[in-house]
């Protein structure tokens, strides 16, 4: 073989190495699913009582978030929260919350958001999505900030991001048709903060 042959072949193999070795470290999945992880997740609310206010969360509840590295946009998340683990730190006020006078969680055991449009510029991130209480569906936006991918101890990759919204309770038929609140005791608006970290469903779902 010429000497010229040689250098030609040696390129070759070069080249095909460093093309090998930049396409090791890219093999994230265009389209990674997450589960929610609950136990390192929050979903907390507060409203309005008297002149102070009530915090409470959700101890059973759990979702997706579906990640497009090469679109965003596409990116999607669905939240689904059994109303029975409503807790609010008063044993008599969550019962009453899970009665038809507000959850009514023995016909509705279950309360559900989807994304229907997802916008993420920089760390902002934006969630505009259907929000299902009881028998009525609204469209809400959560806004708040994208916390980024990490791998964990264990190789599985995660997510997670921070974001809020306010409705207001009656559009979703949580209202108690009693004399206490129609004088204005209970707010009327909510304010809801979901913390979510996921895990992502496979070892391979490393960052780009």
């Amino acid at each position: 073989m010429k000497q010229d042959q040689v250098r030609g072949a040696f390129l070759a193999i070069v080249t095909l190495a460093l093309a090998a070795a930049a396409g090791a470290g890219d093999t994230a999945p265009a389209v990674a699913t997450y589960q929610i992880d609950p136990v390192h997740s929050e979903l907390t609310f507060r409203v309005r009582h008297l002149l102070g206010r009530v915090h409470g969360t959700f101890r059973e509840w759990g979702g997706t978030v579906v990640m497009n590295t090469v679109d965003p946009a596409k990116s999607n998340v669905t939240v689904e929260v059994k109303t029975a683990s409503i807790e609010t730190l008063k044993a008599e006020r969550d019962n009453h919350l899970r009665t038809p006078d507000f959850f009514d969680v023995q016909r509705f055991p279950t309360m559900n958001f989807r994304s229907t449009k997802v916008d993420v510029k920089d760390r902002s991130i934006r969630l505009e999505g259907d929000l299902t209480i009881r028998d009525k569906t609204k469209r809400v936006v959560l806004e708040g900030a994208y916390q980024g991918r990490s791998k964990d101890p264990w190789g599985k990759m995660r997510t997670a991001f921070l974001a809020s919204t306010t409705i207001n309770r009656h559009d979703f038929g949580v209202s108690y048709n009693a004399p206490f609140e129609q004088m204005g005791q209970i707010g009327d608006e909510v304010s809801i903060e979901i913390a979510i970290e996921a895990v992502g469903a496979h070892a391979d779902d490393v960052p780009n």
